[in-house]
């Protein structure tokens, strides 16, 4: 990781965790950037990408059948997969992907513009804490979403099928 990165993280992370952040900056202004640069980059760039490895998210709606997409941290678990958390930023709900992927496990990812078919599982109870330390590893404090969520985060194995792309 590069000093850069590093210094950006160091300041930033500790934003990350205040209310201010977590109501506003990220549900709110983070999306609509997001969107904007991975139009404006063909799928190649992602903002949170510059601070922690990130993906986008290709599901099915629970409901409505339609085609959803969600940019994502993801933590690499060491095997060739990807641990993803349902954090709402610390929301009081799941958010809708986590719905989506419990209906339809079967999805993909983009990352770094490749696409890849993977195939989702919810983590048990045994395998969060292991889970939950490897994504602090990459995020120290990240579970402190989890913590003032009032609820119990959703964390799913992305397992890769096949590249698409």
């Amino acid at each position: 990781m590069s000093r850069v990165v590093q210094a950006v993280r160091a300041v930033v992370a500790p934003l990350s965790r205040t209310r201010v952040f977590r109501r506003w900056i990220g549900p709110a202004l983070l999306p609509p950037v997001e969107r904007f640069v991975s139009w404006i980059s063909r799928g190649r760039v992602q903002v949170s990408g510059l601070l922690v490895p990130s993906l986008v998210l290709h599901t099915i709606g629970a409901k409505s059948g339609r085609p959803r997409d969600a940019p994502l941290m993801y933590t690499p678990d060491g095997k060739g997969r990807a641990i993803v958390a349902g954090t709402n930023f610390a929301g009081p709900n799941h958010p809708a992907w986590t719905s989506n992927l419990l209906a339809h496990p079967d999805a993909e990812i983009s990352v770094r513009g490749r696409r890849y078919a993977v195939r989702a599982r919810l983590l048990s109870d045994v395998e969060r804490e292991e889970a939950w330390a490897t994504i602090e590893r990459q995020w120290p404090g990240y579970r402190n979403y989890e913590r003032s969520s009032g609820r119990k985060v959703r964390l799913f194995l992305l397992q890769p099928v096949k590249r698409i792309e």
